[in-house]
């Protein structure tokens, strides 16, 4: 028997409206959201189902219930080729579905609920969906087999035929669905090897290209439902302020308004447009209480986060007598590193469309977690959870913002005041100054290095925020103490130390609330570990390759191996002009192993031009290598923007940006080139790649910078005047 379907549930449902359903139901797993909808939705008759992922109608049409949200990554088409592959169907004959809200259903096996995120969607769902195709695969061969009364054996499946060759019958699968729904559901059906891939490794063209390019794709912001209203908020600046007092009556005076609705820390005004909102809001003129946090700025933020710095943490590894070894080496280094406050900024605005009626809601949004999303809206309107339907939408852009459900809260808030369908948008002010941050992170390191210059110890104190502790308690180790995402990229590292500790301190900022943001904990990690070894490497007057390949353990060679060929292939070693250099940076981060090479020009007065970037990358299978590269060039794209432009701050509680013009992005003109060479390795373990770059940019581009100009930038943002200071 197969060994993962042993374990698994295989739930087989035929329709009423005909066809054949099929799933895979994980045992043991805990909703992430307490009291989520497990029921059957009232779209059963429409081709939904729990615990399933592919419908094929009488038709022969095949949809894939996608368990993932689509936000430009690729993965509709990812997951698609995965079950096509086993299901032996084109990708041209597949058609991806939003997924309900389901936990029991399309929880992922990496994060523990029904969520988008983490780099885990294909690391999740490399064998569950090829599995849930190969049943059905079997399932159809054996029905045409049963009709023809011939073994199954002698039969073959192609693009959603079965072919019995010795007579030459065939099928279609459409023909075939209301028999095989009635049979028994085997429970020993292998997947392919990999040498029988038809369309795993492949390139084809991503199902939702065409949408996006003739702009029929529908995103959140695009929803409209008759008589629906469009609103757009303002909540008090400052964390913890309230709402003092509004001119209702100008509000309601401009032509088109249709409402106000006013709560304690929020004004919406509701009109028949977004422009008629607008004006509203600026005419209600809100006065706010702004509570404790008004008179707060950075000032006081960092040296708080200094403070805490300086006391011991939860210890999340402790290998050897670090402090010993470090102080009796031949040199030493202690540094700090800093990593702001920032913003996710994505092109589609925050937005929330619902419908609250008495006997239930509509919630039309783009969500990376429908369950929770569905949990709030029952929550805020008193709704049984089983008549709130997420209808869950493409995304624009999300990069962890939509992990949380503060927007969707505060849009049931106010949609449960009105009896129409309302569109509540943020604009992109509203959007930047009220998002939940990647948090602050005030990072202490000491090491120390021999004679020889070999790393004796390394000792790296881990200050910020818990993301974990907020969104997910459980996810918290040592008795609630550690947040294992604030010190990912810091406990492991390529590297082998002959000592090393790594301590986490928690503190809170009281002025803003902290979120994921993309890549996670390795984001910070990797950018003062890497940076770190950069500047041992020079400390040690070794060049900073050969550096990081002694500090290798001798049986890593797959990481060996990724990093000779970004070398190889970045022209590392060669000469380049004067004001000029590259920088290197090596990671395992969602479970690939990359390398990656900046190369920078930094100009007389202070100016950094990336010019180049090489990528070698191992990630185990690879399922469609556009897509890889592509993730990877996006997260180089994003990480550069973070690392060059942007921070969130504060200054009398208010945060200081609000749109395009001071939270910036890299543009056309500035991006470099960015070759992304991926190593041949269909039998590793499967990496995650959407966050991957993301990971890689700042600590290459640190050390690039360091190349050309010999100054060491430790806090993020770079392009801040850091090389003009002196």
């Amino acid at each position: 028997m197969n060994a993962m379907l042993s374990r698994r549930v295989v739930i087989q449902t035929g329709l009423a409206a005909g066809g054949l359903m099929l799933g895979l139901r994980l045992p043991g797993f805990s909703p992430g959201v307490a009291g989520a909808a497990t029921t059957v939705p009232a779209t059963v008759a429409e081709g939904f189902a729990p615990n399933a992922f592919i419908r094929i109608d009488r038709q022969g049409l095949v949809t894939l219930i996608m368990p993932n949200a689509e936000f430009g990554q690729g993965i509709w088409t990812s997951a698609c080729m995965l079950i096509a592959e086993e299901l032996e169907v084109g990708l041209d004959q597949v058609t991806p579905m939003a997924a309900p809200p389901d936990a029991s259903a399309y929880t992922d096996p990496l994060l523990g609920e029904q969520a988008t995120g983490g780099s885990a969607s294909i690391r999740g769902d490399w064998k569950r969906l090829r599995e849930a195709g190969a049943v059905g695969r079997t399932l159809l061969i054996q029905a045409a087999a049963q009709q023809w009364s011939v073994d199954p054996g002698s039969c073959s499946a192609s693009r959603a035929v079965v072919t019995h060759a010795a007579s030459g019958r065939t099928l279609g699968y459409g023909a075939l669905v209301d028999a095989a729904a009635l049979l028994p559901v085997p429970t020993d059906v292998p997947i392919k090897e990999q040498s029988a891939f038809k369309l795993i490794g492949t390139a084809p063209r991503r199902l939702d290209t065409p949408p996006k390019v003739d702009g029929t794709a529908i995103y959140g912001i695009d929803v409209k439902i008759p008589g629906m209203g469009i609103g757009t908020v303002s909540a008090c600046p400052v964390k913890g302020g309230k709402l003092k007092s509004f001119n209702e009556a100008a509000a309601r005076a401009v032509k088109g308004v249709r409402d106000v609705v006013a709560l304690d820390d929020v004004i919406a005004v509701i009109g028949d447009h977004m422009w008629a909102a607008k004006q509203g809001l600026q005419a209600a003129a809100a006065q706010w209480d702004e509570g404790p946090n008004a008179a707060t700025g950075m000032k006081l933020v960092i040296e708080r986060l200094d403070t805490a710095s300086k006391t011991e943490g939860v210890v999340a590894k402790d290998e050897g007598d670090v402090a010993s070894v470090i102080g009796a080496s031949v040199k030493k280094l202690d540094v700090v590193y800093q990593l702001p406050f920032l913003a996710h900024a994505p092109m589609e605005p925050i937005n929330t469309t619902l419908h609250v009626r008495p006997d239930g809601a509509d919630v039309w949004v783009g969500t990376q977690v429908p369950v929770r999303a569905q949990a709030t809206v029952a929550k805020e309107t008193g709704l049984p959870i089983g008549t709130v339907k997420v209808h869950s939408q493409i995304i624009g852009g999300a990069f962890g913002r939509r992990l949380d459900v503060d927007s969707i809260t505060q849009a049931a808030r106010i949609a449960r005041h009105v009896s129409y369908p309302v569109k509540l948008i943020w604009t992109r002010e509203e959007d930047i100054q009220h998002d939940l941050y990647r948090p602050y992170y005030y990072d202490r390191i000491s090491a120390g290095l021999d004679a020889d210059g070999k790393v004796t110890g390394w000792s790296h104190r881990v200050t910020g925020s818990s993301v974990m502790a907020r969104w997910a308690p459980p996810g918290m180790k040592m008795d609630g103490k550690l947040d294992p995402d604030a010190v990912e990229g810091a406990t492991e590292t390529p590297y082998r130390f002959p000592a090393q500790k790594t301590e986490y301190v928690r503190h809170e900022p009281n002025e803003v609330t902290t979120l994921w943001w993309r890549g996670v904990g390795p984001t910070h990690n990797v950018f003062v570990v890497e940076s770190v070894i950069d500047e041992l490497a020079a400390l040690a007057s070794k060049d900073p390759v050969e550096f990081r390949r002694a500090l290798l353990p001798a049986d890593d060679h797959r990481t060996r191996a990724v990093l000779d060929l970004a070398v190889e292939k970045s022209g590392w070693g060669s000469a380049l002009p004067t004001g000029s250099g590259r920088g290197v940076a090596l990671q395992v981060a969602f479970g690939t192993i990359m390398a990656t090479v900046a190369e920078v020009v930094v100009t007389a007065k202070g100016e950094v031009q990336v010019k180049r970037v090489t990528v070698a990358l191992d990630c185990g299978p690879v399922v469609n290598p556009d897509t890889v590269k592509a993730q990877v060039q996006g997260g180089i794209i994003f990480g550069l923007t973070a690392a060059l432009y942007n921070e969130i701050t504060i200054e009398k509680g208010r945060v200081q940006q609000s749109n395009f013009h001071d939270y910036r992005m890299m543009r056309i003109n500035e991006a470099p080139a960015i070759d992304v060479h991926i190593v041949h390795n269909p039998t590793g373990s499967i990496g995650g790649i959407g966050e991957t770059g993301t990971v890689a940019a700042a600590p290459a581009l640190a050390n690039a910078i360091f190349a050309a100009t010999g100054r060491r930038l430790r806090r993020i943002p770079f392009a801040t005047g850091q090389l003009n200071e002196a």
